[in-house]
């Protein structure tokens, strides 16, 4: 079992923006929403475009290649609203003081 990598700090994601990391071989992107970050893989499952240079959207962020959307709480893909994608993965985030962590498991 893997331990929390510091990957950013607070001040680096501004609320409703997005930073990519990698851990390893690891694509992370984490995102800021309503105050809380959460980390999911940063590359669609549809078309590997990356995550992180698309926009959020009703807590989804949209692939900018072909629009398909992937819950930053679960990681669940949609092509539109209905027909599901194979998931992200999601990561285990915590804030100490400014630092954000993830663990890359």
């Amino acid at each position: 079992m893997r331990e929390f990598v510091k990957v950013a700090s607070v001040k680096d994601i501004s609320e409703g923006r997005m930073i990519d990391v990698k851990i390893n071989d690891k694509e992370i992107m984490i995102a800021k929403l309503d105050g809380s970050f959460y980390a999911i893989g940063n590359r669609c499952t549809h078309m590997k475009c990356l995550l992180s240079k698309g926009i959020i959207e009703e807590g989804k962020v949209i692939c900018p290649c072909h629009f398909a959307r992937f819950d930053l709480k679960t990681g669940e893909g949609f092509w539109g609203r209905e027909i599901p994608l194979k998931p992200v993965p999601i990561y285990e985030v915590k804030v100490q003081g400014e630092d954000i962590l993830i663990k890359p498991d």
